[in-house]
């Protein structure tokens, strides 16, 4: 027997031995999304049920009318102006349940089983106040973490608390203090503060 199927026995005989040591403890493997969630960070996550607000600008293409497509802001009020549609309703509705909103609306006597497709293409911005250089608004681009925010506003200023900011999501009526983590995502809307450290 050669060198090399020794080894390879030795090996399948480690594996099996550590299987039935580990099923008889009732240890098993954690399962790749149970590790990937354990290891999220706070509001880790995309875009995928972003709800819609004023400010944002969507493109809408209805499949076959293009004097029906078009890109539309969403007003103060939450509302989106669309030939023939008129006012609808957009804000607290992500892009999807906007997007049959305006299907269904279309089939009702104007399009022939109206096929729309629909996507978010400027973002609402956020805010960041207090102890950084350039406070103020934002323009917001995907993948924005709080890091970046700061970075955005000119950094800190030498009175900055560094370890943890205050954010305000638009969804939310009050703001929370969060550790300041490289991967701490920011979201369309968020107002950030920078806090004074105390000497």
């Amino acid at each position: 027997m050669g060198e090399f199927q020794i080894l390879r026995i030795a090996t399948i005989a480690w594996v099996m031995f550590c299987t039935a040591a580990c099923a008889a403890s009732g240890v098993s493997e954690p399962r790749p999304a149970a590790r990937a969630e354990a290891a999220a960070p706070a509001f880790a996550g995309a875009l995928t049920d972003y709800k819609l607000g004023p400010s944002d600008r969507i493109r809408l293409i209805v499949y076959g009318e293009p004097e029906l497509s078009g890109e539309f802001s969403i007003n103060s009020r939450g509302e989106v102006s669309l030939p023939l549609l008129g006012e609808i309703p957009a804000a607290g509705a992500t892009i999807d349940d906007l997007r049959a909103k305006i299907a269904a609306g279309l089939s009702e006597g104007y399009v022939n089983d109206a096929r729309v497709a629909a996507e978010v293409i400027e973002f609402r911005p956020f805010y960041i106040l207090g102890e950084v250089t350039r406070p103020g608004e934002y323009p917001y681009s995907t993948s924005m973490t709080a890091m970046k925010a700061i970075a955005a506003a000119g950094g800190f200023t030498y009175r900055a608390r560094k370890s943890s900011v205050f954010i305000k999501r638009a969804d939310e009526a009050e703001e929370r203090k969060i550790e300041l983590t490289p991967d701490l995502k920011i979201y369309p809307g968020d107002v950030i503060r920078v806090s004074e450290r105390f000497f």
